[in-house]
Parts: structure tokens; sequence; C-alpha cells
């Protein structure tokens, strides 16, 4: 971190609630730390953050998020190993890609220093809400917002950044029943498919529900264009494995860059195992299925880290995965959380110290 920030304000909470938390039993993201950081951006600049006790926020109706949507955020998580101290995974990664997220929504970018300084003073402050239970972690989102006020089609001229915490257990559990979308899309060429901006999760639930209404938990994204092509599970990047190769889709306009993607390419490159990125036909899915080859497939993500394909459901067919021994969706998933929870060496230098 280049810079310093000395002036960050901190107003503690009176009582923590953390003696309310059955920390053996965390949901995923609902329940959250006593504290937040919150920073607004006013008469052309970033002020200074603030860390302040959880609480509501007070919007006019005026405020051009409920208008024009524009808003992008982050998920990270915080993990506390045996010893006590605290790590994050990739954290310039998370930074740079709000960045990148921000001016595709034309919001104004985020000093790096702003968002490294607060989130490590925050996470120090909270440091006790980092839970240990095996496979739990301190999820942390960060996200911006229009806060600025108006009713006319155009950029806000005021936005709130903030970072809140939600200690939590796994995001899955079990293997998943996906179903390949060939009606709806989830992005397209020149769109806003590689940011993380709120609307494109919320064009997601419909198609969603409709592939649970009949038996799957999550929808395959194809290409906008033709639907010949997979692209994404559900929020998480794809991952295939035929025969001993593992394919994954490269990133365009439409994939998000996922940090979790990158870890399990970087990864896998480093053990030997053959990767190729490039587009993945679903009809090479079909055959791969039908005569063998199609060994595995996986959803890749922050919230998930590797959630394992059970099968996937095509045009009124489905086509169920093997069940193998050593797989690489369980390796890889213990790799990655290994490095997380600094069980193990971090030849990537991945890790990064918070306390």
């Amino acid at each position: 971190m280049e810079t310093n920030i000395t002036n960050i304000s901190v107003e503690k909470v009176k009582t923590s609630k953390i003696s309310q938390v059955d920390f053996n039993n965390l949901p995923f993201g609902k329940v959250y730390s006593d504290h937040m950081l919150v920073c607004d951006y006013v008469n052309g600049a970033w002020q200074t953050p603030h860390i302040i006790p959880h609480q509501k926020i007070t919007l006019d109706p005026a405020a051009k998020i409920f208008h024009y949507g524009q808003s992008v955020f982050e998920g990270m998580k915080a993990y506390k190993d045996v010893d006590g101290h605290i790590w994050l995974f990739r954290p310039a990664e998370n930074q740079a890609r709000l960045n990148i997220s921000s001016k595709r929504i034309a919001i104004p970018e985020l000093p790096k220093e702003i968002f490294m300084e607060g989130l490590k003073t925050l996470i120090q402050i909270e440091k006790d809400w980092v839970p240990t239970t095996p496979g739990s972690s301190l999820y942390i989102r960060p996200f911006i917002f229009a806060s600025g006020l108006g009713l006319h089609a155009s950029p806000a001229d005021q936005y709130k950044f903030l970072i809140v915490c939600a200690p939590s257990g796994p995001y899955f559990s079990g293997k998943l029943k996906v179903l390949i979308e060939e009606k709806y899309s989830r992005a397209a060429n020149g769109g806003v498919g590689y940011a993380k901006a709120g609307g494109n999760y919320a064009g997601q639930f419909y198609p969603t529900q409709l592939a649970v209404e009949k038996g799957y938990q999550q929808v395959v994204w194809t290409d906008d264009n033709t639907h010949e092509y997979i692209e994404e599970a559900g929020a998480m990047n794809i991952f295939v494995r035929i025969n001993d190769t593992l394919l994954t889709s490269p990133v365009s306009d439409r994939i998000l860059d996922g940090v979790t993607r990158k870890s399990v390419i970087d990864i896998a490159k480093a053990e030997g195992i053959p990767v190729e990125i490039r587009k993945i036909r679903v009809e090479e899915l079909v055959v791969a299925s039908k005569n063998g080859s199609l060994k595995e497939m996986f959803g890749a993500g922050t919230a998930a880290v590797i959630s394992p394909i059970s099968g996937f459901g095509h045009r009124d067919a489905d086509y169920s995965l093997p069940e193998i021994e050593n797989s690489y969706a369980d390796h890889l998933k213990k790799r990655i959380t290994d490095i997380q929870y600094n069980r193990t060496d971090d030849p990537f230098n991945w890790r990064y110290r918070v306390l």
C-alpha cells in the first residue's frame, strides 16, 4: 500500500452484538458485524472514509440509484488461521476490478489507498468477527452506488462507497444440477457483463427461477447471439474437464474476469494439468457426456470457491456427470483454501496479511 491514510475516523459501537451470534451455524451473508465503512463522493472528489456502527442508510427518493441503477460491488473474504492471524486473498485484484466496473457504469474511480487502507482498518476492528469454524470466513462486500439526486437520465454527482462484513458459512452445500439456457441472456457484446454491476445479477434472477421450477439449482449462460457456447454458471465462472484437460471460456465483454477463475487456471498450469482457454460449444458437452469423456464441470467464484456440478439439462434431456475420485474440483478447491487459510505455502504470493 503506497499511501497510509491516517485520518480515517472511527466510531465504535457501545455494545457489540457478537455474543448473540452462533458461529457454529452461520448462514451466508445474513449476519452482519458491528461496523461498516462509509466514504462519500461529493464536490468532485472522494472524501475521508469513516468507520461507524453498522446501520441503516437514509436516501432521498430521487437518489439516482433508484432510477438508473448506478451501482457496482465486489465480493471478498477474510480468513483466520490457527495462530489467529487474519488474511485476505488477492485483494488488489478486487480493488482494480471495482474501478474497472465503476468506469463502465460512469462512477468515479475510487483511490486505491481508500479501498486498501479502509478495508484493512475495518477488518482489524472487526477481527473477532472472523470465524474459525471449518468452511467459514468473514464475507466482505465493498460497493458503490449513486446517492446524488435527480430524475434526469444522466450520471449522478454524488456517490457512496461502503464496506459491510458478514461472518458466513459455506455458500453452497453439495453438487449443483444446472440447466443450459438458450432463451435468456446474461450479457451482450459491448454491454456490462464484465463489470460487477448490480443490474447484471438482477437480470439473472427470473431465468434462474424458471430453472428452479424445473428441478435445477442454476443456469449455465450461453452466448447472446447463437446460444452455441457456454459462458458462465449462475454468478460463477465455469470450468469443464474433458478427459484430463481443463477448459474454461475466455473473458470478454460478457464474462466476468473472476479472481477465483484466474487462481484455478494458475494453480492448474503450475501443477501440470492441461488447460485450454477457449470457447466451449454446448454440442461438445453433449457429445462428451455421451461418449464418456466429460469427467467434470464446476463453477468457480469467491462466495462458493468451487461448486461441483452433478449434471446438466439441455433441450429436455438430462446428462449426468460421473462420480470420480481425485477430482480436479476437490483438488483445486483444497489448494486454494489451503492458501487462503494459511495452511500451506503460497508460491503465488496471493495472501495478504491484515493482522
